[in-house]
C-alpha cells in the first residue's frame, strides 16, 4: 500500500473512531438535556473548531483555549464552553450585535463535564470537521421535535434533485425563503463550484423565522467556509422579497396556519374597507387557514424575468377543485410560469408524511443559454415519480437515492435540451407512467389540475392498474384528509371573525 494510501486509510479509521465517540457522547447529553439541544450544543464545538481562533496574547478565549481546559479535566469545562461560544457565535442581526443569537445557544448542564471534555478532544484530533457536521444535521433531521416544529432539514438527495432542477449559475442571487440549517444553499454552492472550479461569485441568501435554526445554519455556513447573508429571524411571507432573484429554492412548511396578512391590512379588511393591494397578490388575497397559495405567489414574485424556482408543495395544491386554488393555478399556467411538477414519493422529503409533488417554476421557458435548445413555452413537463424510492438500509425510512435523483434529472435536462460540457443533448420522449409533455391548453381542459399522474399513464395491465388504484385511493383518502383540516382550519377564522 502506498503512503497516500495508508494516509486515507488512517484517516477514515480516525473519522470512525471520532464518529462513534461523537454519537455515544451525544447521546449521554440527551438525557441530561433534550436531544435537539445537545446537538446543537455539539454543531457549536464544530464551529469553535473552524471559527474561534485569535493571535496570541489577545486575551481572547480560543478553540487552542478550550482545548488545553479540555485536557485538565477540570470542572470549569462547562464555563469554558460557554464563555467560548458566547464570544465566538455568529449574531443574528448584523446591524445590532448586541441582539444576537449568541444567548440561544443552550448552557451544558451539570453532569455534562466528561463528554464536553471527550467531544472537545475528538473534535480537535481529526480535521475532517464536515462528515461530523453532516451527521450532526442529519441527527437533527431524525429528531421529531425539530420536524413537529415544521422547520425541516432537506435530505442530501432531495438537495441535489431540487438544485439540479433549478440550475443555478455563477454570478446568480439565489434566495431559500425558508431556509433551515440552510442545505440547499449549501448544495448551490457545490453544484456552481464543481462547474467553474471556483469559489463561486454567487450570492447566496437565506430566512428563516426560528432563530434557533436560524443560527444552526450560519454555523454551518461558517464551518463549511461558504459566503451567505442569512437574515435575521422573521417571517419570510410578512413582505414581498425588496430584489429579484434568479434562482428560487424552499423546502416550505405545508398547511403552515399561523401566517396572516400584515397588521394595518388585516384590520382593513376586517373594518370592511378596500384592502392595500399587495403585489404578489394583486388579483385577491389568499386565504389566512393555509399558507401554501401564499407561498407560491410570494416566490413567483420574487422570480427576475428569467428566474426559476424549485420548491415543496403538498398534493393538494395540484389538484384541489376549491375555486380559489383552481384560480390560483388558471394564473399561473396564463402567465406560463409552470415549467415542471414532479410526483414524490411519500416520506422522502423530510419528516411530514403527507403526499408532495416537487414544482419547478420558470420566467422564461424560450430557448437560451444555460436553460436548454428546446422552446418550451406553453408547455409544462410531468414527472410521475411515486414509486422512484429506496429503503434506507436496516430501517424503515425511504430516500430517493442516487440513481432515482439522476433519472428525474435526465429526464427534465432532455426534455429542456439541456446539455453539458458541450455534447449533444438527449432527445426527449414521453414515457408511458412515468413523463408526457402537455400543452397549457390541455391542462386547462383538466380544470388546471398539475398532478402528474393524470397525464403521465401507465399502459393498460389489469394487475398493475390494481396496485396503482390501491395506491392513488391511498394518496387521494391523505389528501382529502388533509383538505378537511384546511376547511375546518377555515371554519375557525370565520367563527372567530363573528
Amino acid at each position: 500500500m502506498s503512503a497516500l494510501g495508508r494516509y486515507v486509510q488512517a484517516e477514515g479509521s480516525s473519522l470512525d473512531e471520532v464518529l462513534a465517540k461523537v454519537h455515544q457522547h451525544r447521546a449521554h447529553l440527551s438525557r441530561l438535556m433534550n436531544a435537539h439541544d445537545a446537538t446543537r450544543l455539539i454543531l457549536g464545538l464544530l464551529y469553535l473548531s473552524r471559527k474561534a481562533h485569535a493571535n496570541p496574547g489577545a486575551g481572547v478565549p480560543t478553540w487552542s483555549w478550550l482545548l488545553g481546559q479540555s485536557a485538565e479535566r477540570g470542572s470549569g469545562i462547562r464555563a469554558a464552553v460557554s464563555k467560548c461560544l458566547s464570544h465566538w457565535l455568529p449574531a443574528a442581526d448584523e446591524q445590532d450585535p448586541d441582539m444576537g443569537t449568541r444567548s440561544l445557544m443552550p448552557v451544558p448542564p451539570s453532569g455534562s463535564e466528561g463528554s464536553l471534555h471527550t467531544l472537545i478532544q475528538a473534535i480537535g484530533s481529526t480535521q475532517l470537521v464536515r462528515p461530523l457536521l453532516d451527521h450532526c444535521l442529519r441527527d437533527l433531521s431524525a429528531d421529531q421535535a425539530q420536524a413537529d416544529g415544521s422547520h425541516y432539514f432537506t435530505p442530501d438527495d432531495m438537495a441535489r434533485l431540487m438544485v439540479g432542477a433549478a440550475v443555478p449559475r455563477d454570478g446568480h442571487r439565489v434566495l431559500d425563503p425558508a431556509c433551515g440549517s440552510g442545505g440547499l444553499l449549501v448544495e448551490s454552492h457545490r453544484y456552481v463550484r464543481e462547474r467553474v472550479g471556483l469559489d463561486p461569485t454567487m450570492s447566496l441568501l437565506g430566512k428563516e423565522q426560528h432563530a434557533h435554526t436560524s443560527q444552526v445554519a450560519r454555523m454551518n455556513f461558517a464551518v463549511r467556509g461558504i459566503t451567505a447573508h442569512v437574515f435575521p429571524p422573521g417571517d419570510s411571507l410578512a413582505e414581498p422579497e425588496p430584489e429579484p432573484c434568479d434562482i428560487v429554492l424552499a423546502n416550505l412548511p405545508f398547511n403552515q396556519r399561523n401566517w396572516a396578512l400584515d397588521g394595518e391590512a388585516e384590520q382593513t379588511r376586517r373594518s370592511g374597507l378596500a384592502v392595500p393591494v399587495d403585489p404578489r397578490w394583486p388579483e385577491e388575497p389568499p386565504s389566512r387557514g393555509s399558507a401554501n397559495p401564499a407561498w407560491i405567489q410570494h416566490i413567483a414574485h420574487a422570480l427576475a424575468p428569467s428566474g426559476r424556482a424549485v420548491f415543496l408543495m403538498a398534493d393538494q395544491m395540484a389538484n384541489s377543485r376549491q375555486p380559489v386554488t383552481r384560480r390560483l393555478r388558471e394564473r399561473l399556467l396564463r402567465d406560463d410560469l409552470v415549467e415542471c411538477v414532479i410526483a414524490l414519493p411519500p416520506r422522502v422529503f423530510g419528516q411530514s408524511k403527507a403526499p408532495a409533488c416537487l414544482w419547478v417554476l420558470n420566467r422564461d421557458k424560450s430557448a437560451r443559454p444555460g436553460w436548454g435548445t428546446r422552446d418550451r413555452r406553453q408547455q409544462v413537463l410531468f414527472v410521475n415519480a411515486r414509486r422512484a424510492f429506496e429503503q434506507v438500509p436496516d430501517s424503515r425510512a425511504r430516500r430517493l437515492g442516487d440513481k432515482n435523483t439522476a433519472l428525474i434529472l435526465t429526464t427534465l435536462a432532455a426534455w429542456r435540451g439541456l446539455s453539458e460540457n458541450g455534447a449533444t443533448a438527449s432527445p426527449y420522449n414521453d414515457a408511458a407512467g412515468w413523463s408526457r409533455s402537455c400543452s397549457t391548453k390541455e391542462i386547462a381542459d383538466h380544470e388546471c389540475s398539475l398532478m402528474p399522474a393524470s397525464y403521465a399513464v401507465e399502459a393498460a395491465d389489469p394487475e398493475r392498474d390494481t396496485r396503482s388504484r390501491v395506491e392513488q385511493l391511498k394518496l387521494e383518502l391523505a389528501a382529502q384528509l388533509g383538505q378537511m383540516r384546511v376547511l375546518e382550519l377555515r371554519l375557525l377564522d370565520v367563527l372567530e371573525e363573528i
